[in-house]
């Protein structure tokens, strides 16, 4: 606990018990993305009182924090997952809602490339690919 009591401390947030809970949650989930919905219910689950709007408050201060980045995945729903600080591009199956995490060295460099030969200089991007199993 006294590391999520650090973390919150550093990103200038006061350290309450529905903070803590929902961060140590995200440490430990197994899923990396989760929705608001996802966070509540696992917090039932573990028998914490942590109502849905205060999950939704607090996702919301971590992610103006920088403790947490939102996707919007699928259609506009948002998962949430903890901030790195490694890049990472996402793929997601539009069938299952699985999400993938990949870093390719090669589509990274071709990125910079691009936008260079626009005249640009990239200060972020997002890149994520919807997939379906093949049959």
């Amino acid at each position: 606990m006294a590391d999520e009591n650090q973390e919150l401390k550093k990103a200038g947030l006061k350290v309450t018990l529905p903070r803590i809970k929902i961060l140590q949650l995200l440490e430990n989930a197994d899923a990396h993305h989760m929705s608001a919905e996802d966070v509540y219910k696992a917090l039932l689950d573990a028998g914490e009182d942590v109502g849905l709007a205060t999950v939704y408050r607090v996702l919301t201060q971590f992610e103006s924090a920088g403790l947490v980045v939102r996707h919007n995945f699928d259609g506009g729903h948002a998962v949430f997952e903890l901030a790195k600080e490694e890049h990472h591009d996402h793929i997601v199956c539009v069938d299952t809602g699985d999400v993938i995490e990949f870093f390719d060295a090669e589509i990274e460099r071709r990125q910079h490339e691009i936008v260079a030969e626009h005249g640009y200089e990239m200060v972020d991007h997002a890149l994520v690919l919807y997939v379906r199993k093949r049959s």
